[in-house]
């Protein structure tokens, strides 16, 4: 069984027991994650595809920790003009165990 989760402007395809790796949460590590914005459910004898969300379908989970993604640096040049700029950036991302897959 698995489905498709919808969360921070992503899509997730998600089993229980797996762990994924999505954007940044702001809930500590150990706190539970669940959410009812699943767009297909792939229950082993049947699919099901929401228009847009299955109805009565939640996914639970647990933060394990926070991370931070690769270096990015961004940097700006006109030449013969003497404008240099440089920008760094770390992208934060969540890891998330997902316990389980609930059907009402």
């Amino acid at each position: 069984m698995y489905a498709i989760i919808q969360t921070g402007g992503k899509q997730y395809q998600v089993e229980p027991g797996s762990v994924i790796r999505m954007e940044f949460l702001h809930n500590d590590p150990g706190a539970q994650f669940t959410t009812d914005q699943v767009l297909l459910l792939n229950n082993d004898s049947e699919i099901k595809v929401g228009t847009p969300v299955v109805p009565g379908v939640s996914v639970k989970g647990t933060i394990v920790k926070h991370i931070k993604g690769k270096k990015i640096i961004v940097f700006k040049m006109k030449r013969r003009k003497g404008y240099r700029r440089t920008q760094g950036h770390r992208h934060q991302y969540t890891d998330v165990k997902i316990d389980s897959i609930d059907i009402n």
